[in-house]
């Protein structure tokens, strides 16, 4: 008997890796039906059940996803937040513009993870918001963004 998504992804808060591969690997192949459901676990209120959906958001790559991703960057759990940044750079251009935005959120975590994000999406366009940065008042946002700059003139 086929399981649900709903039962899928509560399963990737498993304790055993072999049922969270399989897990996601299943979920991959359903990912038309399982989109919406992994935005919602984007909030989930279990740490690896988030961090798991940021992963298969990454992997499927659908821009509708953008905006709960770069909401994600403000998780309190830094693997998710850095899991949401990846996914993020895994969205190619559609995700460039909305990261931009982000560069001027409140919480440099956020900042950083976004400057972080654009220099893997190599998109000429984030040079100068990233430059803006330059002189953040938070060491990991200025080095983010001068390693993101790098990365773009490469």
């Amino acid at each position: 008997m086929e399981r649900s998504i709903d039962e899928l992804i509560l399963l990737l808060n498993d304790k055993d890796d072999f049922v969270v591969e399989d897990v996601m690997g299943e979920l991959e192949l359903r990912a038309d039906e399982a989109l919406d459901p992994l935005i919602d676990a984007l909030s989930n209120r279990k740490k690896q059940i988030r961090l798991h959906a940021a992963t298969l958001l990454g992997g499927i790559g659908d821009p509708k996803a953008i905006p709960a991703l770069i909401e994600t960057l403000k998780d309190n759990n830094k693997l998710v937040r850095r899991e949401a940044s990846t996914a993020l750079s895994r969205m190619g251009e559609p995700a460039v513009e909305p990261l931009m935005e982000t560069l001027n959120d409140e919480d440099w975590r956020v900042r950083g993870a976004a400057a972080w994000s654009l220099g893997n999406l190599n998109d000429e366009r984030a040079i100068p918001a990233l430059e803006k940065l330059l002189d953040d008042e938070s060491g990991y946002v200025r080095q983010g963004a001068q390693s993101a700059i790098a990365s773009i003139k490469k």
